[in-house]
């Protein structure tokens, strides 16, 4: 891994590297997926934060909303996630 890509100033950043877009879902841009040589990783580590537990979250209310996950499925999901954060 190249420690200068790493310092690039939207690496690891959420919103900048996976935003959400009008139809309502995230999606990686054009310059992130086809440009960048660390966009793996990059995003790897914006899942790790705050907000990449959040779009765990929105992920996990998508599919009890649409009926592809049930009740429990939905719960032990969001208590697996919240875990992670406590580590």
């Amino acid at each position: 891994m190249d420690k200068e890509n790493e310092n690039r100033e939207c690496f690891g950043i959420l919103e900048k590297v996976f935003p959400m877009t009008e139809k309502g879902l995230r999606q990686t841009p054009n310059d992130c997926f086809y440009h960048c040589p660390v966009k793996t990783k990059c995003l790897q580590k914006a899942m790790t934060t705050k907000d990449g537990v959040k779009v765990e979250e929105e992920i996990i209310e998508r599919g009890s909303k649409s009926g592809v996950i049930n009740f429990f499925e939905r719960w032990s999901r969001k208590k697996q996630v919240h875990r992670k954060t406590k580590k």
